[in-house]
């Protein structure tokens, strides 16, 4: 479960104030809203990457506000899949577990079943330069779900694929998130994208966040 209650955040002289929703354990929420209302605010709020004012973050029935990124147990998949240029696509997918002091033998065996679940098998020994946008946030995505993530937070993740790869990849997320009973929270432009994965939508407008379809 996402729940979030009586959030308020401030980037520079941008604030986000009194917001409140709520995303059920093994559901998948979008939220939507036009550029620069905050949407992106919010989530780096429910990630650990942006300071939270007042109110209060509870993920899986565990209050986090004031917690580190590291320590709230999400996977994060930004905008631009932000790939670490220098490393392969098997590092890639390792990193996480590495970062949080998993075995070399469970890494080798997480590595190729994730890449398989996936798709992404034939590209492990590759760098990012040369990946095309899907390849790229099929990486992104493994990343983050390399160490068994119960939440997992995506920011606008398929807003540069071209229409074809964008199905491919809605119809992937949603699958790999009902299949492993993940919590998930999605930022999204395309009203169609949402329509197409969201169990929960919520809409962002002039700060205050509306549950359900906004015409």
């Amino acid at each position: 479960m996402i729940a979030v209650e009586q959030l308020s955040v401030r980037a520079g002289d941008f604030c986000i104030d009194g917001i409140s929703f709520e995303v059920p354990t093994g559901e998948h929420g979008v939220l939507m809203g036009k550029t620069g209302c905050g949407k992106t605010t919010i989530l780096e709020a429910i990630c650990g990457l942006k300071e939270v004012v007042s109110g209060r973050i509870t993920l899986m029935g565990r209050d986090v506000t004031r917690l580190r990124a590291g320590e709230r147990g999400i996977g994060f998949v930004p905008q631009d899949g932000a790939l670490f240029a220098t490393m392969t696509v098997r590092q890639q997918l390792a990193f996480g577990p590495k970062v949080q002091g998993w075995g070399k033998k469970e890494i080798e065996q997480r590595v190729p079943e994730l890449a398989e679940e996936l798709g992404i098998e034939d590209i492990l020994e590759r760098k990012p330069f040369g990946l095309s946008g899907g390849e790229r946030q099929r990486v992104a995505l493994g990343r983050a779900l390399a160490v068994r993530p119960k939440i997992i937070c995506l920011d606008e993740p398929l807003s540069a694929l071209d229409e074809e790869t964008h199905e491919g990849m809605v119809e992937l997320i949603r699958s790999v998130v009902k299949e492993h009973g993940i919590t998930a929270l999605h930022i999204t432009h395309s009203r169609r994208e949402a329509d197409l994965i969201a169990d929960k939508e919520f809409f962002l407008e002039d700060g205050k966040l509306v549950q359900g379809r906004v015409e």
